[in-house]
């Protein structure tokens, strides 16, 4: 391949730099820059033209390697963490968006499979509760959960509840992404089973209308979360060129990347939950208020994740812009 030589000599000086930066010469220092950034750029565009995941891979890890070295000791400002946040995050979503749509697919499909057959089968809906449970459930429960607590202690105690999912569902991965599958899909069983009730009592506006407010951004979080878990698993079960440390290592850094992340995404889905979900407006203001930020936060997303990714972050933790490096270095 026309460009092996230029990534084998990358690899070199990142090897060198790794043990001591002072190892490099001044023109080596200007020679690893150079290729960082054009590696950089070739990783932008294998993205996009060439369809080609494993020569993807490839680059992502060594754009991620030298980036480290690059970018690794220089002073940290509020600058940093801004554009951890508003950049870093939304890269390393990005970088795991096939995974999430895995992740979603799976949870999806476990709720569609519960909901249909309770809303299709009057002897599964028999067998999910006695009657006089599900009718406490389906006329007063479900619904007084919502204003069960003081919209702030019930926004905190849902979002310890959501991070807790969300954590679980990310560190469980590392274990060949198999208990991952399975809080996706327990979690997706559950809330079908809660829609399958309503439908079978012929009641589906009263679960959606609580539903959709505040859980199009927490499910969206929990996605998330499993596709970083399923990422995980992935480092575990096929490591490729690197050692199977090696490859947690790497994902991890992308994947604490985006649980500190969520952290904040289901802070605000508890305050949805809490203060609009169960409040006395408008089944439209609600729908409408949960739609808005759930929009705004996948399109920022997608956004800021497609032009970080050109700018070759890859969301690993401590990346930095290789534009950035780039009007540095013009300076």
């Amino acid at each position: 391949m026309a460009n092996e030589a230029s990534w084998r000599r990358l690899d070199e000086l990142v090897r060198r730099a790794g043990r001591d930066p002072r190892q490099l010469t001044s023109a080596e220092v200007d020679e690893l820059l150079h290729l960082h950034l054009r590696v950089s750029s070739q990783l932008s565009t294998a993205r996009t033209h060439l369809g080609d995941p494993e020569l993807t891979g490839a680059l992502s890890r060594r754009v991620a390697r030298s980036a480290a070295v690059v970018h690794g000791t220089r002073p940290r400002s509020w600058r940093t963490v801004v554009d951890g946040v508003t950049r870093t995050f939304p890269a390393a979503v990005w970088h795991a968006r096939l995974p999430i749509a895995v992740s979603t697919v799976v949870f999806v499909a476990s709720f569609a499979v519960m909901a249909i057959w309770l809303a299709l089968s009057p002897a599964a809906v028999a067998a999910a509760a006695p009657e006089a449970v599900r009718e406490a459930y389906l006329e007063r429960d479900f619904e007084a959960y919502y204003s069960s607590e003081p919209g702030t202690a019930f926004a905190a105690r849902v979002f310890t509840n959501n991070a807790a999912v969300g954590a679980l569902a990310f560190g469980m991965g590392v274990l060949w992404a198999v208990p991952t599958l399975y809080v996706l899909a327990l979690n997706g069983i559950n809330v079908g089973l809660a829609a399958g009730l309503f439908h079978a009592a012929g009641d589906a506006t009263t679960f959606w209308t609580l539903i959709l407010p505040h859980g199009m951004l927490e499910l969206t979080a929990v996605f998330i979360a499993g596709g970083a878990g399923l990422r995980l698993g992935g480092a575990a079960l096929a490591p490729g060129d690197r050692t199977r440390a090696a490859a947690l290592a790497e994902e991890g850094r992308r994947a604490v990347v985006i649980v500190l992340g969520l952290v904040l995404v289901f802070l605000v889905s508890g305050l949805l939950e809490g203060y609009v979900t169960a409040a006395p407006w408008p089944t439209w203001a609600r729908l409408g208020t949960g739609a808005v930020v759930w929009a705004a936060f996948v399109g920022w997303i997608v956004v800021a994740g497609r032009r970080a990714a050109a700018d070759g972050l890859t969301g690993a933790l401590g990346e930095r812009p290789a534009t950035a490096a780039t009007s540095r270095r013009g300076s």
